[in-house]
């Protein structure tokens, strides 16, 4: 028996020392079993979370600069890049739009909060103001003015990814309006300090056990298990959302690129239960970015798609946010008419948007419908502070694929997305290597060590 367990304990330690997905697996079951029986020591973990997500902030707003403007110069054209810019945004409006919508069916459909009976003068508005710190999300035109930088050094300071944006389309501009006579080392030095920022990534990525191990722990001892039972419809109705958003958008995906979703899940495994580990999907950009460059995307589409989505692309969020507030209704014994529930589509489309970076934004963007509608009390919006840390691990997921999956779409609305490359990738035929340039379309033509495009043509490239 001893001769016949040793193989297999031989395999299961190789695949703890190798595999990134097998740790952070382990560091999750870690993270629940501490958190409860241990919840103070538990709780007592938080800084190891915390401290990993900040060091891979630090590394997004370079690599974000870097991949951006290499991506518009080797693109060679400009207005390229603004059309992939204003298809993504059609994208995330329409997905956006669509998440709402259904949040707002599955809550009169199964009523989550019916049958409650709570009394709104019971409930602590404090509790909400301690939450969001007294913050409020800005306007739409102070959220258009607060994506222009006012310093250069400040945008990197401050990691607003959208005014990092904003420079590196300046920079990128430059570079193609000087061309490579008169600033020929430039662009070389961009990208040697992209490949400098992907290698300090890959270094903090060995944390990453010991993030998810201190985040869970932190979330169960603080917590506890039993929101899981208090509000356990809330949470199943949004997670089954969630889930039938994901397969609209893998039957959208397919039938844009014929690429798979679930493929792209199992591609990258790792970062999305880092992801839902320490719930932020930041923590996982420049990964993402890398995969995603070596599924054939092109450069500049990945680099402006994918972190504009962090702000414009909140699908999980707007799932969250239409649900909540039904079940808010709900549960005061509010009925909620077709115009009002319209309302809250109007309003939602707006606060989303401004919601990346703010703490405490769901109960401000909940906080701000609840004002527009005029028959729920601010109180009230108190109701979803037991279960908010819960909904992380959704919102997180979908707001995260459904960034991915804008990438691959809006890339291949635009061509430049690589199918027979992405194909191989997530089909296991061909290893991902994300440090290599990709190629920049469709119809790129084959290297001397690929074969040619004939040979590997399937029926959805024709």
């Amino acid at each position: 028996m001893p001769h016949a367990t040793a193989p297999f304990v031989r395999r299961a330690g190789r695949l703890l020392r190798t595999s990134l997905f097998v740790q952070v697996l382990v560091a999750l079951v870690l993270g629940v079993v501490v958190g409860r029986l241990w919840p103070q020591a538990g709780s007592s973990l938080q800084p190891l979370g915390d401290g990993f997500v900040r060091l891979i902030k630090a590394m997004i707003a370079p690599l974000v600069f870097c991949v951006v403007v290499a991506g518009i110069t080797k693109a060679g054209d400009l207005r390229a890049f603004g059309r992939i810019g204003v298809k993504a945004l059609i994208w995330f409006e329409a997905a956006t739009s669509l998440a709402l919508v259904a949040g707002l069916l599955a809550g009169n459909v199964f009523a989550p909060g019916a049958g409650m009976h709570v009394d709104p003068a019971s409930l602590d508005k404090g509790a909400v103001d301690a939450k969001t710190g007294g913050g409020h999300l800005p306007s739409a035109a102070q959220f258009a003015l607060e994506s222009l930088p006012n310093s250069a050094v400040g945008a990197f300071a401050e990691n607003s990814l959208l005014q990092v944006l904003v420079l590196a389309c300046l920079v990128g501009a430059a570079l193609l309006h000087l061309g490579q006579q008169k600033v020929p080392q430039l662009l070389p030095l961009i990208e040697q300090a992209q490949e400098v920022v992907f290698t300090i990534v890959g270094y903090i990525m060995r944390l990453a056990p010991l993030a998810v191990l201190g985040a869970t722990a932190h979330l169960v001892g603080e917590y506890g298990l039993g929101a899981m039972s208090t509000y356990g419809k809330l949470i199943a109705v949004c997670y089954g959302v969630a889930l039938a958003f994901l397969v609209l958008l893998g039957l959208a995906l397919k039938a844009v690129t014929g690429l798979s979703l679930w493929k792209f899940v199992r591609y990258t495994r790792e970062e999305l239960l880092l992801a839902l580990g320490t719930g932020s999907s930041e923590t996982v950009m420049p990964r993402m970015m890398q995969k995603l460059r070596a599924a054939g995307c092109r450069d500049d589409a990945v680099g402006l798609v994918l972190p504009t989505g962090y702000s414009f692309n909140l699908d999980g969020a707007s799932i969250y946010l239409s649900i909540g507030t039904l079940f808010i209704a709900q549960a005061i014994g509010v009925d909620l008419s077709l115009g009002q529930q319209i309302t809250v589509v109007l309003v939602l489309m707006l606060t989303s948007k401004g919601m990346a970076g703010v703490p405490g934004s769901a109960f401000l963007a909940l906080s701000a419908t609840a004002s527009a509608l005029g028959v729920i009390p601010a109180a009230a919006v108190a109701l979803l502070l037991g279960v908010d840390r819960i909904m992380d691990s959704m919102r997180v997921a979908t707001n995260l694929l459904g960034n991915c999956v804008a990438v691959f779409a809006v890339s291949r609305w635009e061509g430049a997305l690589d199918r027979v490359t992405a194909k191989r990738v997530l089909n296991g035929e061909q290893p991902a290597q994300p440090t290599e340039p990709t190629r920049t379309a469709d119809t790129a033509q084959p290297s001397a060590t690929t074969q040619p495009a004939e040979a590997v043509q399937s029926p959805h490239d024709t």
